[in-house]
């Protein structure tokens, strides 16, 4: 570790896994039940910047709470799946332009209704990476 970066290992491999696929769930908890919704994420100044539909208002539920923020390439036939987890308090903020502009095009609906964009910050304070090996690597050992 760099005396310039100051994340752990896990950390910098998390964050870099996460710059490989442009959505994850976010997990939060309204009124007592938990909630999952998907979210649009980039990576900036070490923090993970989230944009969601704030139709639902998950997003009230959210700000000033510790909330999830996971994603994972599951599902893309990737010799090794790996799923990365960011715990942290999310922030409600309004992003730069060049920050708006780094999620991309935006939808026109989610389920149905107008996509009505909303940004958080989460500043990770935990981070777990999972990665799943399905292939058995075989030393050979010499006896002596």
């Amino acid at each position: 570790m760099s005396p310039e970066d100051p994340r752990s290992h896990e950390e910098r491999r998390a964050v870099e896994l996460l710059t490989r696929v442009p959505y994850g769930r976010l997990a939060t908890s309204m009124r007592a039940i938990l909630t999952v919704a998907p979210a649009r994420h980039v990576v900036s100044d070490g923090c993970v910047l989230l944009r969601l539909h704030g139709g639902p208002g998950y997003h009230q539920a959210c700000a000033g709470s510790v909330v999830a923020y996971g994603a994972d390439n599951l599902n893309s036939g990737a010799a090794v799946p790996w799923s990365v987890q960011f715990t942290g308090t999310a922030e409600l903020i309004q992003p730069t332009d060049a920050q708006i502009e780094s999620f991309g095009p935006t939808p026109h609906h989610v389920d149905g209704e107008p996509f009505e964009p909303v940004y958080m910050r989460i500043k990770p304070q935990f981070v777990t990476v999972h990665t799943l090996d399905y292939f058995e690597e075989r030393h050979h050992r010499h006896a002596g």
